[in-house]
């Protein structure tokens, strides 16, 4: 084996985007989700090691001191810190020239030749679904007889081998739970409305929704759902219990889908229910009142839910398969068990106006979920919504994320500009909080819990400087921009 590092390299200040983040960029608050897409080939190769930088404060110098012992780096990238990590790669290759440098992510997935022409420090990328990429990359297989591989020869040829298929045995599947106890520090690692320190991994890959602006289902893990069975989901959280103890508050399954296969996310709740652990999920919103009610009894806690829109049509254009009005009874029933919700939107969709986006702010308060994250409509590559965009001029000037890390609009539309749709997300925020009903909940359970009251106060900070940075934000924007037919930027 080789000595194989898995490396999430040091970004821009707060940059949450080497882990399973939809939207990479910096957040509202401090948020950094588990690097699971990298946890994942690691734990299939012996003796590898993972860094994680941004939650844990690591510089550069601190990732070149350890990769010194390292013979071969995989680096997680994203198309908004696509230039960042090439500069990281570069600064690896120029202490150790023989170091064997890929990156891996859904950016690379789609545009494998021009991220290696990127760099030439960038000697290979793995496509699509990359676990057993990486491992046989690791065992010294010849590099022309690994699937799934685009990669640069010793005379700077470019060659890409045949796709890799999708996995489909995950019961094989190691646990990435030990190498998250091994390498990483589970305190470092928040999100808002999860309990801290909480766990997030996933079950399975795949998705069989079709919208047209989600990421990983049509860049890496497909449109099928495939999944580890009940019975070994119930044996790494056992694993899971004995390693972390009572240290974990919470665990969160975070598959695009986790109760798409509601018999299967029932069964999985049992093992929950039988090891005394608090868990969380994403959900469409569609569960009718008694798997609701089943999981409730089993410990669920939270559901992450992406209502997207307060329009229908906006809803149908991106093939979200939701209907508003399922969508309220789905949230009157979560309110009734007591189950807390924390709800998604996106500004900026194909088919929005000024009236639209009033719409959703409107959708918001009315169903009103515990917390909301407002995020903007962005165009990755290899998503449907990127061609749309890009057939239909829609691309602005601006990149996906301002110099500063926050997100901004690369799109625009005849009637709607970048700079309205960037200033309805405060808005939506400003309109949904400053509410009684948003409020009281938020301090009830501040006075009830004092880690929490702590955590709030921290957050309700960061949150106010997140909107005065977004208010006056510098105009320039990093390198990564994504006109029409640009596809990589550095």
């Amino acid at each position: 084996m080789k000595k194989t590092l898995f490396l999430s390299p040091p970004s821009f200040d707060g940059f949450d985007g080497g882990a399973g983040s939809r939207y990479q960029a910096k957040r509202e608050i401090t948020s950094f989700w588990y690097p699971t897409w990298l946890a994942q080939p690691a734990a299939l190769v012996p003796g590898s090691k993972l860094i994680d930088a941004p939650p844990h404060n690591q510089t550069v110098e601190d990732i070149l001191k350890i990769a010194r012992d390292y013979e071969l780096v995989i680096i997680h990238t994203s198309t908004p810190s696509l230039a960042n990590d090439v500069k990281c790669a570069e600064m690896l290759k120029a202490q150790q020239p023989d170091i064997q440098i890929g990156f891996i992510g859904a950016h690379v997935a789609v545009l494998p030749e021009q991220t290696l022409l990127a760099s030439p420090s960038i000697d290979f990328v793995c496509r699509h679904e990359f676990d057993y990429t990486c491992k046989e990359l690791a065992e010294g297989k010849a590099w022309d007889q690994i699937k799934g591989l685009s990669y640069r020869d010793r005379q700077g040829n470019l060659h890409h081998t045949e796709d890799r298929e999708l996995i489909h045995d995950w019961d094989a599947m190691p646990s990435v739970l030990p190498v998250y106890a091994r390498d990483l520090d589970i305190t470092k690692y928040f999100i808002g409305y999860l309990l801290h320190p909480y766990v997030s991994f996933y079950t399975g890959r795949g998705c069989p929704a079709k919208c047209t602006f989600c990421l990983w289902p049509q860049t890496i893990g497909g449109h099928q759902y495939r999944t580890k069975s009940p019975e070994v989901v119930g044996r790494e959280l056992e694993e899971a219990k004995a390693i972390f103890g009572d240290r974990v508050r919470e665990y969160m399954f975070d598959d695009d889908t986790f109760t798409i296969d509601r018999h299967r996310a029932i069964e999985i709740s049992k093992h929950m229910k039988r090891l005394k652990l608090t868990w969380s999920c994403n959900a469409r919103a569609t569960l009718d009142y008694d798997t609701l009610k089943q999981l409730r009894d089993n410990g669920l806690r939270l559901l992450l839910v992406g209502f997207e829109s307060g329009n229908q049509e906006v809803l149908n254009g991106i093939k979200k398969g939701i209907r508003l009005e399922a969508a309220r009874e789905f949230m009157k029933n979560c309110q009734k068990l007591g189950i807390t919700v924390h709800g998604t939107f996106i500004i900026g969709l194909p088919l929005e106006t000024r009236e639209t986006i009033e719409e959703t702010i409107r959708f918001a308060c009315e169903i009103s979920p515990h917390t909301i994250q407002v995020s903007i409509a962005a165009p990755y590559p290899g998503t449907e919504l990127y061609e749309q965009a890009k057939a239909n001029g829609w691309f602005s000037d601006q990149a996906l994320i301002a110099s500063s890390g926050i997100q901004t609009s690369t799109l625009q539309y005849p009637d709607l500009s970048s700079a309205e749709i960037e200033d309805a997300v405060e808005r939506m925020y400003r309109q949904f909080y400053f509410r009684p009903q948003a409020i009281l909940p938020i301090v009830r359970e501040m006075l009830t819990d004092r880690q929490m009251l702590v955590r709030r106060l921290r957050e309700g900070g960061e949150f106010f400087s997140y909107l005065k940075e977004r208010r006056t934000r510098a105009t320039h924007t990093t390198p990564t921009s994504l006109k029409a037919g640009q596809g990589v930027g550095v």
